[in-house]
């Protein structure tokens, strides 16, 4: 299918090159891993689509105004003779973006030199020193602003009322600006490295809202995000925790950067079904001076006992810093409407108070004017020494703050609970030793991070790596913002199995202003060493790949690596399906390294098994990387969510630098494949993905459930029982335990749950330990046993016995050993199915007489060979000459071999090395062969087949013709 999409894209192409401009709107399959590689984002799934104000093409995403050479990938490569542009296109309220591609040859001037030249890269001929020509892409600056505007063009906030939502378009027939509850919302809003970071507190009367939308000055819609799942479900542990609502909007465009920076951008917030009439409420993005300082918020409501009608749609917002010297500062910023009577034009006074709620008192209280009042926003500041009691009040959460009309207070009053600023932020580091070469200290890593709930207490969550200083580790929270580090807290009480997880409910103002400010570590001791292992915490923003339940510790896998070398990694997929991830690595001292980063997944077979790739950042510099990857496919989302993927950080020369098991992934559910036991649904389970329009079987269906195409699993009724689903069949093996000899002083023992006896002492009791053992294929082995492996779809491999190493735990397979056969090789036969070797036919008369040399496999010569050969010739001159690297093997440009798999050789799959490229195959063998030699001893051929034609034609005519099956048991 792929491969015609090509060419009609190809042939399109050619059409392109006779006419002038085109918008290109291409609709891809229905499924998405045939998606061509100019895609844009019109593709229709069956669901809402978000239409972001930018282009989407694969991977590859481009702002409005933006101009390239579209790259179509081998063989085409970049299309110079073309040039695409992102343009901006209004539909209705909305603005969508679209690509317009036009051919640029006829646009090319006529050299005015005699021999012009074309240049690498280029479309157009040109004299020498032109410059310039059509053919040459505009590309934008990339900082809109200089340093110092950028620093002041980095914090925003809003206040969300319904006095604020009277500026919204109300034409439209879904919103409505009704506002029966008096629903207040404050959000805040941080620019850095072109994405805007969002975050908002809600009125605790009103549920999550289900949409957020983006608007300019006239309503236009610029960017829409889905906040929530049908219901007000959210998928997140910290907007759970924290009562927030968090995102990010990627890749703001140029144009729209200028729209915020003129403070005429809007958010809007959606409550109800899209198919009704939704709530909105709306507010203008502006800058307050205060926002970069900012250490505390509040969302004031009309007071309760206030009168409804004057102070309907009122609501305000407070922005509070403090200064914790040896007098404490407060500072407090309220932007707030509502409060002000019809007849109120001029001159208002306004009394802000902050008081103890319980005990009504009054801690602070100022009196301002406002000299020209608003209906819609209001601005002011006030400023107040406060004590250091007053101060630990602030930091939980125990204080309330209040603007009231000084000439109607009974009427006219705003309040709210002072509690931890709005934005969407925790706080996270890796822990690690400062010295590379830890050869004398433990050998331990870590990672920890916090966060601020809406209570005020700190939410910490510390991972040591290395159990073995349990029992004598410290770990606390210190201050390295002075020159004697002071010590704030003790988290060791909390620390079980590696992990210390807890809530500091009573937090003191003197870890409240050093963690903003990034000067706490988090150090672990020990009773000898006064620091292990410790790591700063850095505040970051939560959206995307940092909004998922917790990080992956990513450890390294090498002894050649220094064990201060360790990773942190957040892996998300959020509502729309898209993949997420932040890896932040340390150790490492040389700045200037190349690495890439990878997916894999292991599927569920034998050690030595193929495993799938998917590389998502590749040749990257430095100790950070975070990217997406848009529109996975339902199956990959699976794998991820049954836990068999890998992170995998790998340096240039491909060694595996640090990796991690994806464990705890949380895919949305409308992401994953959704089938039920009904009848109805076997026909989802048939995908139309074969070029020839004919139906393939993806799935099995099996004890209730349904599994993918290749999935292997253990039946639920018997655990010594192993299914797997091939060609949209269920295929099940009952284990067959090899023969178990035990010495003398040993005996046999079976463990619970374990299907295959091991030896153990007779006069010692069953005290297994499940966490000390082999795991291969979701299975646990305990240490000594022995099985044989399962591998779809085959089943059992009963020539091969797999056994777990006592000790270091590892799974060693090896492949019975065959003695040598006293008949010609041609002549030797396999009793049954489950012989592992051939055995010469009991009668004595054939037509063979035999050899004077033993016949030697070709590849098997080679691989013997292959040891001498390497020693001979340089590694370096083989790769020069085209050769190959797999698994640390070297390979001539045109050797051949066979796989060697932990489970033995492939003799039928044959590899071949060319031009730096590996590629292997399974031996074909002609039906026509099959067809000819049905009805005749596979021993008696007259052109004997070799062993992989042999297995092949017997199974096809066993398949085809069962009652035919000729039984090799007699002589």
């Amino acid at each position: 299918m792929f491969q015609s999409i090509k060419l009609v894209f190809f042939a399109y192409i050619l059409t392109l090159l006779g006419s002038n401009t085109i918008v290109i709107v291409l609709a891809g399959p229905g499924n998405r891993r045939h998606f061509p590689l100019l895609l844009d984002d019109e593709y229709n799934t069956g669901k809402r689509i978000q239409r972001p104000a930018e282009c989407i093409l694969g991977k590859q995403v481009h702002e409005i105004g933006s101009t390239w050479f579209p790259d179509l990938g081998p063989p085409l490569g970049v299309m110079y003779c073309m040039k695409c542009e992102c343009i901006r296109i209004q539909k209705k309220r909305r603005v969508v973006a679209r690509v317009q591609c036009r051919n640029i040859t006829n646009e090319c001037p006529e050299p005015k030199c005699a021999e012009p030249v074309l240049l690498p890269g280029r479309c157009c001929k040109i004299c020498p020193g032109e410059k310039n020509s059509p053919d040459v892409v505009q590309v934008h600056p990339p900082h809109l602003f200089d340093a110092e505007d950028e620093k002041n063009f980095k914090h925003f906030a809003t206040l969300m009322t319904a006095r604020t939502t009277i500026p919204l378009r109300t034409d439209d027939p879904y919103y409505t600006p009704n506002n029966l509850n008096n629903v207040v919302a404050t959000g805040r809003f941080t620019f850095h490295k072109k994405s805007l970071f969002y975050s908002f507190y809600v009125s605790d009367k009103a549920a999550r809202p289900r949409l957020l939308q983006f608007t300019d000055s006239e309503g236009n819609i610029l960017r829409e995000q889905v906040l929530s799942a049908p219901g007000g479900v959210v998928n997140s542990l910290y907007q759970n925790a924290t009562g927030k609502i968090c995102g990010v909007w990627r890749r703001v465009a140029r144009d729209y950067r200028r729209i915020l920076r003129d403070d005429r951008m809007f958010v809007t917030l959606l409550w109800g079904a899209k198919e009704q009439q939704e709530l909105a409420l709306s507010g203008r993005i502006a800058r307050y001076p205060t926002l970069s300082t900012e250490l505390f918020s509040s969302l004031l409501e009309p007071a309760p006992d206030t009168d409804t009608k004057l102070m309907h749609g009122a609501g305000a917002t407070a922005i509070v810093s403090i200064s914790s010297t040896l007098t404490p500062v407060i500072r407090v910023t309220l932007v707030f409407n509502g409060v002000f009577a019809p007849d109120d034009v001029a001159d208002v006074p306004i009394n802000i108070t902050l008081m103890l709620a319980k005990k009504q008192q009054i801690i602070m209280q100022e009196t301002k004017r406002i000299a020209k009042p608003s209906s819609e926003l209001n601005v002011l500041e006030i400023n107040s020494i406060i004590s250091a009691s007053d101060l630990r009040l602030l930091t939980r959460g125990k204080l309330v703050i209040s603007v009231t009309n000084k000439l109607r207070p009974d009427d006219l009053r705003l309040t709210g609970s002072v509690i931890t600023r709005t934005t969407c932020e925790l706080f996270q580091t890796q822990l690690t030793s400062a010295i590379s070469d830890t050869a004398s200290t433990p050998h331990t890593t870590g990672l920890a991070w916090v966060y601020l709930n809406r209570e005020g207490s700190l939410v910490y969550h510390v991972q040591v790596d290395d159990l073995t200083l349990e029992n004598n580790s410290l770990i606390t929270l210190v201050d390295v913002s002075g020159k004697r580090k002071m010590e704030l807290e003790d988290l060791t009480p909390s620390l079980r199995s590696g992990w210390a997880n807890g809530t500091l409910e009573k937090l003191a103002p003197r870890v409240l202003e050093p963690l903003y400010a990034g000067k706490i570590e988090v150090n672990v001791a020990t009773q000898d060493v006064d620091s292990v292992i410790r790591g700063r915490l850095i505040a970051k923003p939560v959206a995307d790949a940092r909004d998922s339940s917790a990080p992956l510790l990513m450890k390294r896998v090498d002894s050649s690596i220094p064990q201060n070398v360790v990773g942190m990694a957040w892996f998300a997929i959020d509502i729309d399906c898209n993949m997420h991830y932040e890896v932040q690595f340390s150790g490492i001292e040389d700045k200037n390294k190349w690495y890439n980063l990878y997916l894999e997944q292991i599927p569920f077979i034998a050690p030595g098994a193929p495993v799938t790739k998917r590389l998502l950042e590749e040749d990257f510099k430095g100790n950070q990387v975070e990217g997406f990857v848009l529109n996975v496919p339902q199956a990959e989302l699976a794998r991820i969510d049954s836990g068999v993927s890998y992170l995998i950080l790998r340096e240039e020369n491909d060694r595996v630098l640090l990796n991690a098991t994806l464990k705890q992934v949380k895919v949305p559910y409308n992401c994953l494949p959704l089938y039920s036991d009904s009848n109805n649904d076997v026909s989802a389970l048939i995908n139309m993905d074969s070029a020839d329009g004919v139906q393939q079987p993806q799935k099995c269906y099996h004890e209730s459930q349904f599994y993918e195409l290749g999935a292997q699993w253990t039946s639920k009724h018997d655990p010594c029982t192993m299914c797997h689903c091939h060609l949209g069949k269920v295929k099940c093996d009952t284990y067959k335990c090899p023969a178990l000899h035990c010495p003398v002083n040993m005996v046999k023992k079976t463990e619970p749950g374990v299907c295959c006896p091991i030896c153990a002492n007779s006069t010692e009791e069953n005290n297994f330990d499940t966490k000390q053992g082999c795991n291969l294929a979701n299975k646990y082995y305990p240490p000594g046993s022995s099985w044989n492996p399962y591998i779809p779809p085959m089943g059992f491999d009963y020539c091969v016995t797999c056994t777990c190493e006592e000790g270091n735990y590892r799974v060693n397979c090896q492949r019975q050993s065959c003695p040598p056969l006293n008949c010609h090789e041609s002549e030797a036969i396999r009793l049954n199915e489950t012989s592992c070797c051939k055995v010469c036919p009991e009668t004595k008369s054939h037509n063979h007489p035999p050899p004077s040399e033993p016949q030697i496999d070709k590849f098997q010569r080679d691989e013997g060979m292959k040891v001498n050969m390497v020693a001979k010739k340089n590694r370096a001159e083989i790769l020069a000459a085209g050769g190959c690297i797999v698994r640390n093997d070297v390979y001539e440009n045109g050797e051949e071999w066979h796989p060697n798999l932990y489970v033995g050789k492939a003799p039928c799959i044959f590899c071949r090395c060319k031009d730096k490229k590996s590629s292997c195959e399974r031996k074909r063998c002609p039906r026509s062969l099959c067809r000819q030699n049905r009805s005749i001893d596979i021993f008696k051929y007259s052109e004997p087949l070799d062993e992989c034609c042999a297995q092949i034609c017997s199974k096809r005519n066993r398949r085809h013709h069962g009652h035919r099956s000729r039984n090799f048991n007699h002589s």
